[in-house]
């Protein structure tokens, strides 16, 4: 798990290579390619590509449009202007109708760095998860990036891809995908932990740490949070009776609560959130960031030996 990729860099990639095979797919931009990595999309394919500028809402009900004409448009900008500026034409311009229209936000939770607070969106996943009808995807590297896309191209119906800004380790096992399918990747028997995104890795570093105090932690990569794999995580968190989720988002409303909602009157647990405390973001670096904020390894063996 030496290299490390940013997972926004997966999705562009993935999106030009899908583009070369099937012609139905198109993309369109906010005016930050360069940041959303569609340029790749783009300078590949022009005329399926449609800058709508600094307008989130007008791009959003253009591609609502498009996915009636049997296109299937990937929309891409900064997660804190989609789910937020945009919000109205997701929910009443897509998915009220049940279009065939991927969001694919990037940019998102406080790893996005030193742009602060304003533009680190932390409350996407509950935003979009909310709205019925709506798939939440959360890759853990890139190489699930790329499969993620894919898998979204097949299905249909609107879905939420969350990609992240800076470089995360990529994983060397090639493990499957499958939407609404979450994967153990550790096995354990002491605590569950449930995690999605770049905190995914995070995990695992804990759960190492943790080994060599007598711990033994299953680690599982929700990549899916909605729909969540309830037999997984029902299985899991039976097993082991303690369970942790842990996400770099609020800790209202995101995969915590998802997993919650599947264990609520399921059985008598141990259960415990980590995530961001009800506070806005801000400027740092992103290593920094994930400090003030208790998403480290260290951070989540320390809320697993509180259980």
């Amino acid at each position: 798990m030496s290299e490390k990729k940013a997972i926004r860099v997966a999705y562009g990639e993935a999106l030009e290579e899908l583009g070369a095979v099937n012609d139905k797919i198109v993309a369109l931009d906010a005016d930050l390619s360069h940041s959303t990595m569609t340029y790749k999309f783009a300078e590949k394919f022009p005329e399926r590509f449609f800058n709508a500028g600094i307008a989130e809402a007008n791009m959003v009900d253009m591609a609502a449009g498009l996915s009636t004409m049997g296109y299937i448009p990937f929309v891409s900008t900064f997660a804190i202007f989609g789910t937020g500026r945009a919000y109205d034409q997701v929910r009443n311009g897509c998915a009220y109708s049940g279009f065939n229209v991927k969001f694919a936000f990037s940019h998102a939770g406080v790893t996005l760095g030193e742009d602060g607070g304003s533009h680190q969106a932390i409350e996407d996943i509950a935003l979009m998860r909310v709205i019925p009808g709506m798939t939440v995807v959360v890759p853990c590297d890139a190489n699930e990036a790329k499969r993620a896309v894919k898998a979204l191209v097949d299905m249909k119906g609107p879905a939420y891809l969350r990609t992240a800004r800076m470089p995360s380790v990529v994983f060397e096992e090639d493990m499957p995908f499958e939407i609404g399918k979450a994967n153990v990747l550790r096995e354990g028997s002491d605590v569950a932990i449930f995690a999605c995104g770049i905190m995914v890795n995070e995990a695992l570093e804990a759960a190492k740490s943790l080994e060599t105090e007598g711990i033994h932690a299953e680690v599982v990569n929700v990549h899916t949070i909605k729909p969540i794999d309830r037999e997984t995580v029902l299985k899991s968190a039976s097993k082991c009776g303690k369970v942790l989720t842990v996400e770099e988002h609020s800790i209202i409303g995101g995969l915590g609560d998802a997993v919650a909602d599947v264990l609520i009157g399921n059985g008598d647990f141990k259960f415990k959130k980590v995530g961001i405390n009800d506070r806005f973001g801000q400027s740092g670096t992103p290593a920094a960031l994930l400090e003030e904020y208790g998403l480290t390894s260290r951070h989540i063996a320390e809320a697993v030996k509180s259980l």
